[in-house]
């Protein structure tokens, strides 16, 4: 019944428990799961997940925040867009967090190297008519405006996809919904100071809504600071359906539609 439109479940934390972290998922009624690609180098092991389990997909990309990793170019995401279960270009977008510190001091100019690594994405997700997963983070301006720039702009022929994890406030919101994008919504939603992106999620069209844990990281409520599985993507759930006053059954059946149709409509 419910998909989880995004996890990492190559990372370390879960890749060594992966039997239990299935039979959890199942428990739960979780039935599908999209494994996001964040480096080139890791993505044999994303694919392989993907390769292995019918009823997990992944992506390809790199992630806005990775340094000192092989830099995609255009050919090296279509090549990999165009082999099997490859359902979305991402996650790709920009980071400006903490520039202070976990940038090293250094500005927004100083991160073109961001900048330009979105661009190619963008290109790849046009070629293969694949649609986005996108980062965002301290830097929802640059991020529409690059996706207005390279003609992502909600008109024919934009691939569009989705933004990620969302935060932000209710204007980017319906800014990205202008361009044609879904939003999804992770265990903060559940957190006791999101009560604004609660009004958010509670304002997306319901044909834009997606849920996920963005596991290992951002367990909901009440499991908060523990580790994330793809299994609590129901508590997600469970919130978004308290704020839309509708059933979790309907929460997990809209999404999945919707992640469905985003996903799937180039292959399957």
């Amino acid at each position: 019944m419910f998909t989880d439109s995004h996890c990492h479940l190559n990372f370390p934390e879960l890749a060594a428990q992966l039997p239990a972290v299935r039979a959890a998922m199942h428990a739960a009624g979780v039935t599908q799961a999209l494994c996001i690609g964040t480096t080139l180098e890791e993505f044999p092991a994303v694919h392989a997940l993907a390769l292995q389990y019918d009823d997990w997909w992944c992506t390809v990309g790199v992630h806005p925040d990775n340094e000192g990793v092989q830099e995609p170019t255009l050919d090296d995401l279509v090549q990999r867009a165009a082999l099997p279960r490859v359902v979305g270009i991402g996650e790709t977008g920009l980071d400006y967090y903490d520039m202070e510190g976990r940038k090293g001091g250094r500005s927004v100019a100083d991160l073109e190297w961001q900048r330009a690594r979105f661009r190619t994405h963008i290109r790849a997700a046009q070629q293969t008519r694949l649609p986005l997963v996108i980062h965002t983070r301290s830097a929802a301006d640059d991020t529409l405006a690059i996706l207005r720039e390279e003609g992502e702009d909600g008109r024919e022929g934009s691939v569009g996809g989705v933004f990620h994890c969302f935060t932000e406030s209710m204007d980017v919101a319906r800014a990205a919904l202008d361009l044609g994008f879904h939003i999804s919504f992770s265990g903060i939603v559940t957190f006791k100071n999101a009560q604004a992106l609660r009004e958010v999620a509670a304002f997306v069209p319901a044909d834009r809504l997606l849920i996920e844990t963005d596991s290992p990281y951002l367990a909901p409520a009440p499991h908060r600071g523990k580790l994330n599985t793809p299994a609590y993507v129901t508590l997600v759930a469970q919130q978004i359906a308290a704020v839309r006053g509708m059933a979790v059954e309907a929460i997990g059946e809209l999404t999945r539609t919707n992640f469905e149709r985003l996903f799937w409509r180039v292959k399957a």
